[in-house]
């Protein structure tokens, strides 16, 4: 049942699936005395099993390796797909969280492009700052640029107003959550099947419920483990077949020579029922044209010799039929490129290994490592071969699946990794860690594909754990855990890099080589970046604490590596705005590497620009100043006036002396910043409409606006050549300008720019977006000054309205637009109702801002005024 993949802008139908379902093995026959689930082309007369497709609720189906499990939820998913019962289908494999996490997120991005699907609703975070209200009426604009940022005047990214899909910057865990809620309150038929969870926590507040849905769980984890939260769930007990169900499917299953068939209850008997067995049994038994009597004395000979007792149990009956199928592939292949395919198979995911996996050149390369002649195995071997295992029952194979295509059984694998050698698993190993790191793609977009890749990197982790610290792992590892982090699965993320750093730590203690010391600093570094992307700001600075005290303690305080910890936990503290600790550390740096490495080294100029920028941040504008200039004329000097690095610090320097209120000092900085960055990198280079937009502000700041506004409109015009109308960056750009001109007072070029402005945040952001907020009263202001009042109160009540809903009534913008609102009530000659609102105000900035706040000043002045008129 292949699922269809979408492109993000795919519009799609019901009924929808969602995930990889794994395949029916051949010959699946109904299990009605020990299964679950209805079977297609029965009717609810006929059917004796334990489930009825009718029944919604919550199934849990446990029980031992082998007994079927998954097998009976793929027969129960696609018995209500192909009746119609059910309007959607999701299947998610419950390895880690993670995995569940993607799944949940990926249904949601697959049903929502379907009509009646979830509908993404955005609520853009608080804090865009609003000018004061002046005493005349004007309002604040769109801010002009710092010099520091991304471009003139940029807005931070914000999410678009519906995600577009796995890797495009959305969190996961959220989407989850939201398609949780939607399968809730649905009236569309559902059921969402979570195959083989690995641990109970993993599921913990994920489980989907609704009272159109069924969920199906499957597990071996025991009973007492699982339970869904504040619901009841039908525990369905899973073991081997029973014997007539046993006899049944070898009837079934070797339905072509009724010869076959001869002691095939013995056979069953002797299997313990099991299903796993009896299917690698009755494959052998087909297609080496035995009868199940001959196939139980070979049985019975393999066991003996394997040292294997026959009360054993029914999981030791799979150590020995896997042995007997394995020594058909030998004789069904030419040579023994089975051995090498079943020993990477090992090391995989038992959940569906990606076919580029087995076709990499790092598995083809070991795979012809068992040739006579060592050359690399060509990709029709390799699927030869693969179709051998299927053929005797080792594997199965879904052809219609390129994310999760070879499933071998867990029992299988773990029987496989016991008898490998040491040095031919560790053989194995490593080339299953080479050929998934080069399955994977470096810009994937598919989220099913990315989880399956970590399933394999998981699973190889564990069975072979002595292999995770070779050189060839940490590509891999990296490569898992910056999956985590660019799909935006914080959560996942962060307990990814903890558990590596942790191991590692702990590989260091029992080496004596020096470079686990180095990969658990690594990883705890990372761990960091996972923590500060999560915006958990204080739990990155302990850990890079952590880091940087190892650092000093094993490699010294004066070592590079030492010194750049303590530059990047000054930058973390600088971002949380725990200035007191980041600036000391900014010039500890400083001094280490001024002591270290000179002070005319590039990374000694890095430190003093990061010290420089730290001390604009603090506010300590002087200071900045200085070390800019130093630094500058360092940089001119040793790097060269072209150097990008140069260059950015001359911009910097501009900046801070524009904050200073030196803008006549700044703006030649500002010209030559613009000159050197057209030259250099072109007109159309971000950096450069970035310098211009800068210009340009420099410009309008000391009132030389017919400079300014010919570069504002330029800096627009690139932006929307180079980055397109709806990017946030353009339409900061075209607020600037509408800004220039209302600064100019030419409130019909403003006003046009301004409404443009307010539509597309409104389309591209939201309605409830602090920026869409600011850009209705910078309309409002524009409407205010140019005397058409009517309009200007519509948009300024509008403007009230949508901060206290979203705000609340006392944050600082609902504030400032109260009293915007309220001057504007005093231009209209509505006295009592501005001196009314203002009083209203004035009492709230009271009492929600700080003594001797500006707008609480601001506020008083003007109420002073309307009272007097």
């Amino acid at each position: 049942m292949p699922v269809p993949q979408h492109s993000p802008a795919a519009a799609v139908s019901w009924p929808v699936q969602s995930g990889p379902v794994p395949p029916l093995v051949p010959y699946y026959t109904p299990r009605p005395e020990t299964g679950f689930g209805a079977v297609a082309g029965q009717s609810a007369e006929q059917l004796t099993s334990l489930v009825r497709a009718e029944e919604t609720g919550s199934y849990v189906l446990t029980g031992p390796s082998g007994t079927g499990k998954t097998q009976l939820a793929v027969a129960y998913a696609r018995s209500l797909w192909q009746s119609r019962d059910i309007e959607l289908l999701v299947w998610i494999a419950g390895s880690s969280r993670a995995a569940i996490l993607t799944g949940l997120a990926q249904a949601y991005y697959d049903t929502s492009r379907a009509a009646g699907g979830p509908v993404w609703m955005t609520a853009g975070p608080a804090g865009a700052a609003l000018a004061y209200p002046a005493a005349h009426g004007g309002v604040g604009h769109a801010p002009g640029p710092n010099g520091t940022g991304a471009g003139a005047g940029a807005i931070p990214g914000a999410a678009p107003a519906a995600p577009e899909g796995y890797g495009s910057g959305a969190d996961q865990e959220e989407v989850a959550h939201r398609f949780l809620r939607w399968l809730a309150e649905s009236t569309r038929s559902w059921l969402v099947v979570i195959d083989d969870l690995a641990e109970a926590d993993d599921l913990a507040d994920l489980w989907p419920r609704g009272a159109m849905g069924r969920t199906v769980l499957t597990t071996r984890l025991l009973p007492a483990s699982i339970s869904p939260p504040g619901q009841h769930a039908r525990l369905v007990q899973i073991g081997p077949y029973s014997r007539r169900e046993a006899l049944g499917f070898l009837t079934a299953r070797l339905f072509e020579d009724t010869a076959q068939r001869n002691g095939a209850l013995d056979l069953a008997e002797t299997l313990g029922c099991l299903p796993i067995a009896l299917g690698q049994a009755a494959a052998l038994v087909s297609d080496a044209r035995l009868d199940c009597r001959d196939y139980r004395g070979q049985y019975g000979q393999r066991r003996q010799a394997m040292g294997i007792s026959p009360d054993a149990g029914p999981t030791a009956a799979v150590a020995v039929t896997w042995s007997l199928a394995l020594d058909r592939t030998d004789q069904l292949l030419p040579s023994a490129l089975a051995r090498p395919v079943l020993a990477m198979l090992a090391m995989l995911d038992p959940g569906g290994v990606p076919v580029a996996v087995l076709t990499s050149q790092a598995a083809r390369e070991y795979i012809g490592s068992y040739s006579p002649d060592r050359a690399p195995a060509t990709d029709q071997q390799v699927r030869v071969v693969l179709s051998t295992l299927a053929q005797v029952g080792l594997a199965t194979i879904d052809p219609s699946s390129v994310v999760r295509t070879i499933y071998v059984h867990a029992l299988v694998q773990a029987c496989l990794r016991q008898v490998l050698p040491p040095a031919v698993r560790g053989q194995a190993a490593r080339a299953a860690v080479g050929a998934v790191l080069q399955a994977w793609p470096d810009d994937n977009r598919d989220a099913h594909l990315d989880q399956a890749l970590r399933d394999c990197a998981a699973a190889v982790t564990a069975a072979a754990p002595e292999v995770v610290w070779s050189a060839e792992a940490r590509p891999l590892l990296l490569r898992a855990g910056q999956s985590l982090d660019t799909a935006r699965l914080g959560g996942s993320a962060v307990a990814y890099w903890r558990d590596l750093a942790e191991a590692a730590g702990k590989a260091d203690q029992d080496s004596e080589a020096a470079e686990g010391g180095d990969r658990a600093l690594e990883f705890l570094q990372l761990l960091a970046a996972s923590y500060e992307a999560s915006d958990r700001i204080d739990l990155a600075i302990d850990v890079l604490a952590e880091s940087l005290a190892q650092r000093e303690e094993s490699a010294g305080p004066g070592h590079p590596e030492t010194l750049t910890a303590r530059g990047q936990l000054a930058r973390m503290c600088l971002a949380a705005g725990r200035m007191d600790e980041a600036i000391p550390l900014f010039e500890r740096t400083l001094a280490g590497r001024e002591w270290v490495l000179g002070p005319d080294h590039p990374d000694t100029l890095a430190a003093r620009s990061d010290l420089a920028s730290a001390y604009r941040s603090a506010g300590r504008i002087e200071d900045a100043i200085t070390v800019f200039r130093r630094t500058l004329t360092d940089q001119e000097l040793i790097l060269g006036e072209d150097h990008p690095t140069t260059v950015a610090t001359r911009g910097s320097l501009a900046s801070a002396l524009h904050s200073a209120g030196r803008i006549k000092d700044a703006i030649p900085l500002y010209v030559q910043t613009l000159t050197d960055r057209e030259r250099v990198l072109g007109p159309d280079n971000l950096d450069t409409i970035t310098a211009r937009g800068n210009l340009a502000y420099a410009y309008r700041s000391v009132g030389k606006l017919k400079d300014a506004i010919p570069l504002y409109a330029r800096t627009l015009a690139d932006r929307e050549r180079v980055q397109g109308p709806d990017n946030l960056d353009t339409i900061t750009a075209r607020a600037n300008l509408a800004a220039a001109y209302y600064s100019a007072r030419k409130l019909k070029e403003a006003i046009p720019l301004y409404e443009r402005a307010l539509a597309d945040r409104q389309r591209v952001q939201g309605g409830d977006h602090p920026d869409t907020m600011t850009a209705r009263g910078n309309l409002a202001s524009a409407y205010h000054s140019a005397g058409k009042l009517v309009v200007a109160t519509e948009h300024y009540e509008a403007t009230l309205a949508d901060y206290e809903r979203v705000l609340g009534p006392h944050h600082e913008n609902t504030l400032t637009s109260r009293a915007n609102l309220a001057l504007a009530y005093h231009s209209a000659r509505r006295a009592t109702d501005a001196v009314a609102l203002l009083r209203r105000t004035l009492a709230d900035c009271e009492h929600a801002l700080p003594p001797g706040h500006p707008l609480t000043q601001s506020v008083r002045e003007s109420l002073e005024a309307a009272s007097r008129s």
